[in-house]
């Protein structure tokens, strides 16, 4: 039965996990300024109780607590806690995930395991942890991040690509059930965002292949990464509009169109970029020799 509304955003409690840094913390920034409670949930506390630290100073309300999606108990606790503190739960934004680059010849089953407990384990994790509540109080807003890597192939990130197709499936699924409950699901789809997955994959992410970080620099700045705090203000806008699927920055669309009108025209795409990049890594390695 509804008894409240979802609020936007102002007066509102959002769930983050992946909240210290990159699209997380973006997130919960933008949020807190919006007059929003956030409570960031990560493996690095300490980094987390900083942005948690300078969000409270700025006058905004943060809270910081040590997370590992893949520990469904663990993030059980959390909302627990948001709830019995707060009464209600307005957003969970399950946004945690890591990235392992390589070609899949290079990879091992522990490699996939792990893509594959924090990117849709954790997710699954964080939709179980509150779609009850959220059904019980009768509104809430769930937010997974997904990314284009959800919608398009992209090689050498066919684990992540794997993880990410998943999540997006969820999501609408999770979507139309929950359409008459007065709680709403949103997929998140990013292009490339200027944040640590960036670099080598970020903290608990990594490259299999010895790639120089030229080459690596090259090729990300070729797609124009968009910097994490201009990607939330425009992400939240969406979300306030109830959009399911949420591509940012807007021109990756295209290579959605393209794809789903021409599955075929965007496997050749697919193959161009691919060989395009083996050979810029091939002739750093030769400049570097």
């Amino acid at each position: 039965m509804r008894h409240k509304k979802n609020r936007t955003y102002s007066g509102a409690v959002a769930i983050l996990t992946g909240g210290a840094s990159g699209i997380g913390r973006a997130l919960g920034e933008a949020l807190a300024g919006r007059g929003c409670e956030v409570v960031l949930a990560d493996l690095q506390i300490d980094l987390a109780e900083e942005v948690a630290g300078r969000i409270c100073a700025a006058g905004g309300k943060a809270a910081a607590f040590k997370v590992d999606v893949t520990d469904f108990a663990a993030v059980a606790e959390v909302v627990k806690k948001t709830v019995e503190r707060t009464g209600r739960l307005d957003y969970m934004f399950n946004n945690a995930g890591i990235g392992i680059g390589g070609e899949v010849r290079d990879f091992t089953l522990e490699d996939w395991n792990r893509v594959i407990d924090v990117n849709i384990r954790g997710v699954i994790n964080g939709i179980q942890a509150v779609y009850q509540v959220m059904l019980n109080q009768g509104f809430g807003h769930i937010v997974n991040t997904a990314s284009m890597a959800g919608l398009v192939p992209i090689p050498v990130l066919a684990a992540y690509t794997a993880s990410k197709h998943a999540v997006v499936g969820l999501s609408k699924a999770l979507r139309i059930e929950a359409v008459d409950s007065g709680v709403r699901v949103s997929v998140l789809c990013p292009g490339v965002i200027r944040t640590p997955i960036l670099e080598r994959g970020g903290r608990y992410g990594k490259i299999l292949e010895d790639i120089p970080q030229e080459a690596l620099t090259c090729i990300v700045e070729r797609m124009r990464p968009m910097p994490a705090d201009i990607f939330a203000r425009k992400a939240l806008k969406k979300i306030a509009k109830n959009r399911a699927v949420i591509v940012v920055p807007g021109w990756w669309k295209i290579p959605w169109w393209f794809n789903r009108l021409s599955p075929s025209f965007g496997m050749f795409i697919g193959e161009k970029f691919f060989q395009r990049s083996k050979k810029e890594v091939e002739r750093f390695k030769s400049d570097i020799q």
